[in-house]
């Protein structure tokens, strides 16, 4: 039986911190320590350099200061998406119906929503792994479910995407550019991000942290002229956050870096 992403997830935050508080650690002990296969620890070890957050060896991986320097940045980088949805949660009323689409930001602000009444339509598959506050009842579109990102995509989650309207949408983005608009690697999340704001019967918001904004990535979402609301944080370029405002876009830009 496959182990829950949420239990994986898990194991490997406790292999980090094992080998962060002793240098580096074993397979072996890995292993051990944690009742898995030596297979089951080589993955992880290989998920965890790949995000830069340990460097593998032989047998076993070590925790390197270039690792420490990467798990800083990316650690400023969550606390900024974590303030971005912060205060998206914060625009929410009570009685509101909303879009969330796949973006790990835009699924941040569900736990810090303190309206009540509220409904939250979603393809982000992944919202089962997050608390949900009493107040929100969520609607999942279903469909083709895309395990690595936890997306659900497809006739399915359209046909049932077709049958909802919200008064607001929450969208995320793989970039965000003045003369492209908002773009996304994943051609089969297009129509679905376009139809969230389409159907979006009061206000559609772009939560983009800094290191989008100037980004084109392969397929548009939304052009230039629709982009009418932005959230993101302190370190978005000043000359592009001044160009979307010349062009009538509403950019709300949430502190500045962490302490």
């Amino acid at each position: 039986m496959k182990a829950s992403r949420t239990c994986v997830n898990s194991r490997r935050e406790k292999i980090l911190e094992s080998v962060r508080e002793n240098g580096n650690a074993s397979v072996n002990n890995l292993s051990d320590l944690f009742q898995v296969s030596q297979l089951t620890i080589r993955r992880d070890l290989q998920y965890l350099e790949d995000h830069r957050l340990l460097e593998r060896f032989y047998g076993g991986a070590r925790f390197t200061d270039s690792c420490e320097d990467q798990q800083s940045a990316d650690d400023q980088r969550q606390f900024r998406r974590e303030k971005i949805a912060r205060y998206a949660a914060g625009l929410v009323d009570d009685g509101d119906s909303i879009f969330i689409n796949t973006s790990s930001t835009a699924l941040a602000m569900v736990k810090y929503i303190t309206r009540n009444n509220i409904k939250v339509f979603t393809n982000n598959g992944n919202i089962i792994n997050e608390k949900i506050p009493s107040g929100v009842t969520v609607f999942l579109l279903g469909g083709e479910l895309r395990y690595k990102k936890g997306a659900m995509v497809g006739d399915f989650a359209m046909n049932n995407l077709m049958q909802m309207t919200a008064r607001k949408c929450f969208i995320g983005c793989g970039g965000i550019d003045p003369d492209t608009g908002m773009t996304t690697e994943l051609l089969n999340e297009v129509n679905l991000n376009r139809t969230m704001f389409e159907r979006a019967s009061e206000v559609a918001y772009f939560l983009a942290e800094g290191s989008k904004f100037g980004k084109r990535c392969s397929f548009v979402s939304c052009p230039p002229q629709l982009v009418t609301n932005i959230i993101t944080d302190g370190e978005a370029p000043p000359q592009l956050i001044t160009k979307f405002r010349k062009m009538g876009t509403q950019v709300y830009q949430i502190g500045q870096k962490a302490l």
